[in-house]
């Protein structure tokens, strides 16, 4: 499928007026999935990403909007998070913000520290808003402040443990560690809103996402989970050097149209 894209601002937003890039298949149609994404960048970076996940999404038909969410507040805790739920709650009241249809599922999605972000705005939305948000899907989430897994401790050579401390340092520096602010810290998860959860085998993440799907999965959360093999990464992570880059992107087309499908069916018979 074709994908539109489109660069627009989001002006009734409670927050503020936000910058965001919209992906839709040329054939979406009516009730098409929306889909909030947030970029990675180990909390530090801004700017209207391309992205190539969000591309994968479209593709399957939804409706993706990526947004700046960094640049109306700063990067600092708590202020990421309260732009990301802003754009959510923006989202959840479809006739206002011209994106999708009083049917389409509503989705948060992320990657890296972006899936830090997706994961704090489920849990805020289960605490705030009910029955708003139909899914999230977390892919390579950053969400462990102390990063001392097996699997990231392994991948010490491509650099990215250095960055990643201080993406926490700088976005934790407003003071303690809210549970928003560290999801794998939270102990209260159940009740958050179905996940579909993208790691790799040699992804220094994988340890902290595969545990945190377990997490979930234990409170009751309905996840589906899919490992990629090793050679297949995020390229926000891997430095763009990413092999089979196609396949990654079939991969995340095909899980995220099964999740929506299994989700409209759930939304169908409730």
């Amino acid at each position: 499928m074709t994908v539109q894209v489109k660069d627009m601002v989001l002006e009734k937003v409670a927050i503020g007026p936000v910058s965001a890039r919209v992906y839709q298949g040329a054939e979406f149609g009516k009730g098409a999935p929306i889909v909030l994404f947030f970029h990675g960048g180990a909390f530090l970076q801004s700017g209207i990403k391309e992205s190539a996940v969000a591309e994968s999404m479209a593709k399957a038909g939804a409706i993706v909007a990526v947004p700046d969410y960094n640049a109306p507040l700063g990067n600092v805790f708590p202020k990421p998070l309260e732009v990301g739920y802003s754009l959510f709650s923006y989202l959840a009241n479809k006739r206002a913000s011209g994106i999708g249809d009083r049917n389409s599922l509503l989705l948060i999605a992320g990657e890296e520290a972006g899936g830090n972000i997706a994961a704090g705005v489920a849990l805020k939305a289960r605490d705030h808003y009910a029955n708003a948000l139909d899914g999230q899907i977390l892919l390579s989430p950053l969400l462990d402040p102390f990063m001392g897994t097996s699997s990231i401790r392994k991948a010490d050579g491509i650099g990215m443990r250095q960055s990643w401390t201080e993406g926490w340092s700088h976005y934790l520096s407003g003071g303690g560690c809210h549970p928003y602010a560290a999801p794998c810290l939270c102990s209260r998860i159940s009740g958050v809103a179905p996940a579909l959860i993208f790691t790799a085998e040699d992804d220094p993440l994988r340890d902290e996402t595969v545990g945190y799907a377990a997490r979930l999965k234990e409170a009751g959360v309905g996840v589906r989970q899919h490992i990629l093999p090793a050679g297949t990464g995020w390229p926000s992570i891997y430095g763009g050097k990413t092999v089979g880059t196609s396949n990654w992107q079939e991969n995340i087309s095909r899980e995220f149209g099964s999740f929506v499908q299994e989700l409209s069916v759930q939304h169908q018979l409730h």
